[in-house]
């Protein structure tokens, strides 16, 4: 008897995902897919209808997570800066644990060949801008930041440090450990967030 259909997806999906960080975007088939699983190749097809279907839904099975353990954080209460920096640890540990999503993200099949595919990253992105940017409003408002910051072009900034850090990490193989570089990040991000009463503080 086979696997349920959404637990055999998922599989499919980190499968995908472990080749990509193993031989890249443009070598990986649906072949190669249904030997690591260890299936037939039409049982791929039975779940998803194109290779660009495996990688739109692994972009979406990653933010997912991402969003839903940050929604769990915000009904917590946590504040503002913790929120925040929760995001970059748990993105972090994500990427960490899942090596083949820079491999695509960064890949020529997203930004040159597939349309629908850069169009699900940045549907992603726009939401995860959105939320980042809520969240630095949020501090602001509970006096957590500084006041004189935009939310809008920090959350750009926020993303671009991240994707910064993740290409790097991809470029150089994952030799090193990224979750201990997002502290780093986070540090450098604080010191442009923090209220000047912080920084005076921590200055002592």
């Amino acid at each position: 008897m086979g696997k349920p259909h959404e637990e055999r997806k998922e599989e499919i999906i980190k499968k995908t995902l472990e080749l990509a960080a193993e031989e890249g975007v443009t070598r990986l088939t649906t072949q190669a897919i249904a030997d690591r699983v260890g299936i037939a190749q039409s049982t791929i097809f039975k779940h998803f209808k194109t290779r660009d279907a495996i990688f739109s839904a692994a972009i979406n099975w990653i933010s997912g997570q991402i969003f839903r353990l940050l929604e769990e954080t915000s009904r917590e209460s946590t504040s503002p800066r913790e929120q925040l920096q929760y995001l970059i640890n748990r993105h972090l540990t994500l990427m960490s644990r899942h090596r083949g999503l820079p491999r695509l993200l960064f890949s020529d099949r997203l930004h040159l060949e597939s349309p629908h595919l850069k169009k699900t990253v940045q549907q992603v992105m726009a939401r995860y801008m959105t939320l980042v940017s809520d969240i630095i409003r949020e501090g602001i408002e509970e006096d957590q930041f500084r006041n004189d910051v935009d939310p809008e072009e920090t959350a750009r900034c926020f993303v671009a440090l991240l994707q910064g850090l993740i290409l790097r990490w991809s470029i150089f193989d994952f030799s090193f450990p990224i979750e201990k570089e997002g502290e780093a990040l986070w540090r450098f991000l604080w010191s442009s967030l923090a209220p000047h009463q912080e920084e005076d503080r921590d200055s002592l």
